[in-house]
């Protein structure tokens, strides 16, 4: 995998430093491999398939704004924000937009490569679980970073899963102040009805696998790592969770699979505060409306007004189709 200096000194800091702050990452699997963690900067782009191009000219960037690690958070943002991108993408490829926005309205932000096999150019296709233990490496190196005793994480699609299984599953719980997710696959998707199809006859997933990836397939409706990730309980005491979410995201069916249920989660549907705003599952992080929900979410008392406007169905599915196949 091509490197640059600089970036292969922050990867090795993540390595050395498992185990760091709260333990979590100490018990990491054997073939534990840390995420990539570029510092790099690239600037904001429009949509997917611009991220897409600029990151073919510089492989290892992340958005303006994210990975400094002299940032110190103040009192009225105490928390930094880790974004988890999502499957088959990466830091700058779902957040050139987001990020940026975040780190000009105060916060210090990070975000991280994870789910690579070796030599990718793009994440999240591998083992969820494991990329969960990334995470739980990057969320030590953050908080030892900035001095903070939590984070806030922020995930997209794939990345709302991630965050969540260190979150419940390994222990992340009590560094975590707010979980939010962009189109989170809470309970797996159907894929129009094709899912329940693939699982009825043997060595379909199997197939399906092999032409996606194991963390396309690890997030359908039913399959084991979804059941586990949401067994005892689809939230633990502690954070707060957020989802925002799509009534006709592209992705996720039934709409109520974004869900989240618990005393402590609040489910946002972006249709019922802006009905003209049509955007699915691939230009959620691209929308401006989106974006200003998130920073309000992540800072109530700075929120700003979302300014509702139409969006056409379908935005952006050409743009993550041409990028993904150029």
């Amino acid at each position: 995998m091509r490197r640059g200096a600089a970036v292969l000194a922050v990867v090795a800091s993540a390595v050395l430093g498992l185990g760091g702050v709260h333990g979590v990452a100490s018990a990491q699997p054997g073939d534990f491999r840390a995420a990539e963690v570029p510092i790099e900067q690239g600037p904001p782009q429009p949509d997917h398939l611009a991220a897409a191009w600029y990151q073919k000219q510089h492989p290892r960037v992340v958005p303006t704004g994210t990975n400094d690690f002299g940032c110190r958070p103040d009192a009225e943002r105490p928390r930094p924000v880790i974004l988890a991108h999502g499957t088959d993408s990466s830091a700058y490829s779902d957040y050139s937009a987001i990020a940026p926005r975040l780190a000009a309205a105060g916060f210090c932000v990070f975000a991280l490569n994870y789910g690579g096999a070796p030599g990718a150019l793009s994440y999240g296709t591998e083992d969820l679980r494991a990329s969960g233990w990334q995470l739980a490496a990057f969320v030590d190196q953050v908080l030892a970073a900035t001095g903070a005793a939590q984070v806030d994480l922020v995930g997209f699609s794939q990345g709302a899963n991630v965050t969540r299984y260190y979150t419940n599953k390994l222990g992340g719980a009590p560094y975590v102040g707010r979980w939010v997710g962009l189109a989170s696959p809470s309970y797996g998707g159907v894929m129009y009805g094709l899912v329940p199809i693939a699982q009825a006859i043997p060595g379909v997933l199997q197939i399906f696998e092999r032409v996606t990836s194991v963390a396309a397939v690890q997030q359908a409706q039913g399959s084991p790592v979804m059941t586990e990730l949401n067994a005892g309980g689809d939230t633990v005491p502690g954070p707060e969770y957020i989802t925002i979410g799509s009534r006709v995201d592209e992705m996720i069916q039934p709409f109520g699979n974004i869900a989240l249920h618990g005393p402590n989660a609040r489910n946002i549907a972006l249709q019922d505060l802006c009905p003209a705003d049509l955007t699915g599952h691939f230009h959620m992080v691209y929308d401006p409306f989106v974006q200003d929900l998130l920073i309000g979410v992540l800072d109530p008392e700075h929120a700003p007004e979302p300014v509702c406007a139409p969006v056409p169905l379908g935005t952006g599915i050409p743009q993550v189709l041409i990028a993904g196949n150029s």
